[in-house]
């Protein structure tokens, strides 16, 4: 910990987050300890733009687990962050989740690599709208609709079989009728170049970077590790269980998020 606040005590640090900082506030993480019962494999773009049946089950099921999403409050480590951000010690956050939790918390800027789950794009005329506002357009379409699902999953849904989901009436865009899915991006699907190109540029201009609750086993991720490594920027991981980027980092940290960002905020001031 003297070593790590340290790196931020110098400031100009940001930060890469990923599902195992969420895991304190309900949602569980993808390969870390809250990963390991998922029975259901994450949507693919494919699938979803392909699959009419595949696409029902997975609005049946983020239907169910949306009320688990929308309910989560942030917990230590987001409020850590946002109160280093607010300190000036931290320049910048990018992360990997898709749960709002970092804004909720009060960080801002964000850039949310991977999109958000609260926003809905038609595929076919580009609107975007409120998931709340889907919600209850689901809601008066299924008002007899009680399937009880699994655990909720990192992407924000419960796992259904197609049985339990044949029932599920979805919707189209209110403007044209087109195909609506959620403003995240899908396995298999390329993130927008734009957050990349400045996801890139805070990682050049930082003077460590610290990546939080992710194993680094996605390149979307770890590209921007890969980078700092490159460019001599100090590297700083907290994250419970081994990254596949240990040994680019000079701090290594495992342990649990919420308690260790908060610490790590008091020693810092």
């Amino acid at each position: 910990m003297e070593r790590l606040s340290g790196l931020v005590r110098r400031g100009g640090v940001v930060v890469l987050s990923g599902a195992g900082l969420s895991t304190e506030s309900g949602i569980p993480d993808y390969r870390g300890p809250s990963g390991l019962q998922r029975n259901a494999a994450p949507m693919t773009y494919q699938t979803f733009t392909g699959d009419p049946v595949a696409r029902r089950r997975y609005w049946a099921r983020s239907y169910l687990g949306w009320r688990t999403i929308a309910e989560a409050a942030p917990n230590e480590g987001h409020r850590a962050v946002a109160r280093l951000q607010r300190g000036g010690l931290v320049t910048g956050v990018i992360t990997q989740n898709v749960d709002g939790l970092h804004q909720a918390a009060g960080a801002d800027p964000v850039i949310e690599l991977h999109g958000g789950l609260d926003r809905v794009v038609c595929l076919d005329c580009g609107d975007l709208t409120a998931r709340t506002v889907l919600d209850v357009r689901l809601r008066a379409a299924n008002p007899s609709f009680a399937a009880l699902g699994g655990g909720i999953n990192p992407d924000g849904d419960v796992d259904l079989t197609d049985e339990q989901a044949a029932d599920f009436a979805t919707v189209g865009c209110e403007g044209c009728g087109g195909m609506l899915k959620p403003d995240v991006v899908f396995f298999g699907e390329q993130v927008p170049m734009p957050r990349v190109t400045a996801s890139f540029a805070l990682v050049e201009a930082a003077t460590a970077l610290l990546v939080l609750g992710s194993s680094l086993t996605v390149l979307s991720g770890r590209r921007f590790v890969i980078r700092a490594a490159k460019l001599g920027v100090p590297i700083a991981i907290v994250n419970q269980g081994p990254t596949k980027s240990d040994e680019l980092a000079g701090v290594l940290v495992d342990a649990p998020l919420g308690k260790t960002l908060s610490q790590l905020a008091e020693l810092v001031g």
